[in-house]
């Protein structure tokens, strides 16, 4: 929830915040411990911390009255959380229960794609979408891994994104397909 439109050094920084403090789900619901001025002031960093404040309130107060302090077993019910959109449930989906249901697709994500020329799309959902398409069901998990990983958010330079292209061009997109 904290990394749309931030920086992963930044997440990180604002995470060993939260986790000092005492994170998890009581202490966020707890308005004593941690008021909505209070974590506004430990995510302070990231981008939309106003609306991430009321959306990790919320969220945190859905999961401990209908999930018992712990997360939905779907990205479907994830995406009912507010703040959770697709790529974030599926990312959850993917590593937290061992389960992929679909592709999560971020900006960076869907630019690269479309520059490989992989999707023709507009949009992260649509991207998905064409992604979900063509590429086998059981190789859906390991996307996020590779892409991810290999950008964390960071802008891809020209020649970055090329050698990347022609490395998995030649690498990976062919064995995905005899494998």
């Amino acid at each position: 929830m904290l990394s749309s439109q931030t920086k992963d050094a930044t997440v990180g920084e604002t995470m060993r915040k939260l986790q000092q403090h005492g994170l998890d789900v009581d202490t966020i619901r707890n308005n004593t411990k941690t008021s909505h001025e209070t974590l506004n002031a430990l995510i302070y960093k990231v981008g939309f911390r106003n609306n991430k404040t009321k959306y990790i309130k919320e969220a945190t107060e859905i999961l401990a009255t209908k999930y018992g302090g712990d997360i939905p077993s779907t990205a479907e019910e994830l995406m009912t959380l507010p703040g959770i959109g697709p790529k974030m449930a599926f990312i959850i989906e993917n590593v937290a229960l061992n389960t992929t249901t679909g592709i999560g697709v971020d900006t960076h994500m869907h630019r690269i794609f479309n520059v490989l020329q992989w999707v023709d799309s507009k949009t992260p959902e649509k991207t998905r979408q064409q992604l979900e398409g063509w590429l086998p069901r059981e190789k859906w998990g390991e996307v996020n891994y590779l892409w991810v990983g290999v950008f964390l958010g960071k802008k891809c330079s020209s020649r970055k994104r090329k050698v990347l292209g022609k490395r998995w061009r030649v690498l990976v997109r062919p064995k995905l397909f005899n494998s």
